[in-house]
């Protein structure tokens, strides 16, 4: 009436993750550090070095497209003529490009 009892068997042991488990993930990394986030880095120092370095009379793309020349630097602030005696006041960061040196002569 009374069934025998067995023991069970010994449960498999779990194998330790290896190097080898996580070398997708690793590979996944270096991939998007490759395509995605150096190349921003290298945009936003080339950006920085274009602001840091703007003078007065340099001719400027700002981000809404409007073409001028710069008639004052600020801290924070530039004065770009966009016709002859139209100006506006632009944040540095808003400057996009710097034009060539009688580039808007032509264009005028």
């Amino acid at each position: 009436m009374i069934s025998l009892a067995y023991a069970q068997e010994a449960a498999a042991a779990v194998a330790q993750p290896s190097f080898f488990d996580y070398l997708p993930l690793i590979a996944l990394f270096i991939a998007i550090w490759f395509l995605m986030l150096r190349p921003q880095m290298k945009r936003a120092k080339e950006h920085k070095l274009l602001v840091d370095g703007l003078q007065k009379g340099d001719e400027v793309v700002t981000q809404g497209g409007i073409a001028g020349r710069i008639l004052k630097v600020g801290e924070v602030y530039v004065t770009v003529e966009i016709s002859s005696g139209v100006e506006t006041i632009v944040q540095k960061n808003a400057i996009t490009l710097a034009l060539p040196k009688g580039t808007l002569k032509e264009a005028r």
